[in-house]
């Protein structure tokens, strides 16, 4: 498995990439139902298009099982494959990101157990929340720093 930052946003590789995104929001963000993942799904590729640094890692069949994106020092988006979760995979990315480009912040659903435990335990505190999500959603929102 390797880090790699996508220069190249084909077509495959967004639609691979919608697939783990798919993959690991129906295993964690139990609080939204099956139509608001459809929904929100119509987004996230231009998200990926969009992300100032793509980061992924790739398994043994260079098939992408994780990703992050980054805009300036903030963690916009960290998606595993459900299959893939509890292997250090989050870890990684993370490192990479705070080494690399000082990220620094990020944003998370209040109803994510598993991220928020995830970031806590990597030294992020929260400092604000919201009851809306970033798009305006009634999801409430943590706002957090690196300590």
């Amino acid at each position: 498995m390797k880090i790699i930052e996508v220069k190249d946003r084909t077509t495959l590789l967004i639609n691979e990439l919608l697939e783990v995104w798919e993959n690991s929001v129906k295993a964690t963000h139990l609080f939204l139902s099956s139509e608001e993942i459809k929904n929100i799904k119509e987004y996230v590729p231009q998200a990926l298009k969009g992300v100032s640094h793509l980061i992924i890692i790739e398994n043994e069949n260079h098939k992408p099982i994780a990703f992050m994106g980054i805009e300036d020092t903030k963690l916009e988006m960290l998606f595993i494959k459900n299959s893939e979760r509890r292997k250090g995979l989050g870890k990684q990315l993370l490192n990479y990101g705070i080494e690399k480009y000082n990220v620094n912040e990020l944003a998370v659903n209040e109803q994510n157990p598993y991220a928020l435990g995830f970031y806590e335990h990597m030294g992020f505190q929260t400092y604000k929340r919201s009851e809306l999500d970033e798009q305006g959603n009634p999801y409430p929102t943590l706002y957090m720093r690196l300590d």
